[in-house]
Formats: C-alpha cells, structure tokens, sequence
C-alpha cells in the first residue's frame, strides 16, 4: 500500500481513530519509513517533527497503539489509523488529544 500512499510531498499526516467507538485520538506524522514499520510491527510510529527521528506511540508509556486498518484518502496524502489504544493517547493522560477546554460549538442550521 506505501506505493499508493504519496510520500513525495514530504510528511503525511495521519489520524488516529478508536475502533471501538470512533472517537478522534491525535493526529501525528509518517515519513515512508514510518508507515512501513508500523505495517510490519502493528504498532503506529510516527516521525517526530521536533525530535526528528521516528517514534513508537507509547515507547516510554506503554501506551502503545493497535493498528486495526489503514485507510488513504482520495488523494492519497492522508491516513486514517483505526487503532485500539493500550491506555490514554494523549501525553496529558487523557483518552484523545482534542479533549480541551478551548472547543467551540456551532448551532448547525437546517440544510433542507
């Protein structure tokens, strides 16, 4: 699958998603090398930007992720990771990384 996922434009960002409840966990980064070791291990690790090496989710907490499916989108330079986590995602501790106070809320309009 890495030869459909577009590498050349660099970083692909990649959304983690619960498989059990659909919940949105982080959104992180891969490099080619990246993704090919987390096809190999089933365990997402994501390029780190800051670090600049690659990094295993969890690798310090045992909060490791469980890659269920991989899924490109239609262009091919975005995954979707539907993954069972091994305890929280976010390094606060907390189950997501969008659980926060700063979230705004939109009253939707009808569409019909």
């Amino acid at each position: 699958m890495s030869e459909r996922i577009d590498f050349l434009k660099g970083l692909v960002p990649v959304i983690l998603q619960h498989n059990q409840t659909d919940d949105v966990l982080m959104l992180g980064y891969m490099n080619e090398e990246a993704y090919q070791k987390t096809l190999e291990e089933g365990k997402v690790t994501f390029y780190s930007r800051s670090k600049q090496r690659l990094w295993t989710k969890g690798e310090t907490s045992g909060h490791l992720q469980n890659v269920v499916s991989v899924h490109a989108d239609c262009d091919q330079d975005t995954i979707l990771m539907r993954v069972i986590p091994q305890g929280p995602t976010c390094h606060t501790g907390n189950q997501s990384c969008f659980n926060n106070e700063r979230a705004h809320h939109f009253k939707v309009q009808n569409l019909q």
